[in-house]
């Protein structure tokens, strides 16, 4: 199991590594984001093909792996084209001044491959497997489900988002429509509810207090770090926002809640 481990990461690293130099030729860090749900789906198909697992529960995880980081690459793609480089980026380049590579490449691509790499620890122990079933259980059923909920959660809440910002109408604005509606973070619901389902499925293989780590980095990535937190620092002060908050949780939907006016 440790040699399984030491060749995702060795895989992860490489992975993290070219998209480095590729962001200091494009003069855009923020192409990392892009880079993020792809580089599980790398992961996935590098265990497919290296280790070549024989049951067919380890094809479904890489499908659901490969589904959504490719649908989140993706969209992150669109959203960011011809934008140039993410503000937030945009900030730390401004603020590292000289040591602004160096931080860069350990504090943005290493550690990202860092995360990347304990968030796949329930899919490398699973494709590493030397044997399993091939069959599928009722409590990976019940993963498939989480699974399949929280990514349309998440992909139509981003497909809503993202057709809220082209309309020029709405510039300045603050999406409250939709799911958006219901939590301030509905993308961000999405992602948590289908990590837990990955756990979930993969709960057969490998250790389960290893696997574990997976969603509850992603939990606290979304809550604590640069999900929620980022988001809502940068609508202080916005009575619009302020308002939304007080009305609109964050994260859980409230279904009861009353929808919100244009």
């Amino acid at each position: 199991m440790t040699v399984i481990f030491l060749n995702a990461a060795v895989v992860i690293f490489i992975y993290v590594l070219c998209w480095f130099v590729l962001a200091q030729l494009l003069k855009d860090n923020s192409i990392i984001d892009i880079a993020w749900g792809l580089g599980f789906t790398t992961v996935s198909f590098f265990g497919l093909f290296y280790w070549k697992p024989a049951f067919l529960p380890a094809y479904l995880l890489v499908g659901m792996v490969a589904i959504w980081g490719i649908r989140l690459g993706g969209h992150i793609f669109i959203r960011g084209r011809g934008k140039g480089e993410d503000w937030r980026y945009k900030k730390w380049r401004e603020e590292w001044g000289k040591t602004f590579l160096i931080r860069t490449f350990f504090q943005v691509f290493m550690l990202q491959g860092f995360l990347m790499f304990l968030i796949s620890s329930p899919i490398i122990q699973t494709l590493g497997m030397e044997g399993g079933s091939d069959g599928i259980s009722l409590l990976q059923m019940v993963g498939i489900g989480l699974w399949l909920s929280g990514f349309l959660w998440e992909a139509i809440s981003d497909y809503q988002l993202l057709q809220f910002k082209k309309d020029a109408a709405n510039k300045g604005k603050i999406m409250m429509e939709g799911l958006w509606a219901y939590s301030r973070h509905p993308n961000y619901f999405g992602e948590i509810v289908l990590w837990w389902g990955i756990f979930i499925f993969t709960l057969p293989y490998g250790y389960w207090w290893l696997s574990l780590v997976s969603p509850l980095v992603v939990n606290w990535l979304l809550t604590r770090v640069s999900g929620v937190p980022m988001l809502e620092r940068k609508y202080k002060g916005n009575e619009v926002y302020q308002a939304y908050i007080k009305r609109t949780g964050a994260l859980i939907p409230n279904f009861f809640n009353k929808k919100q006016k244009k």
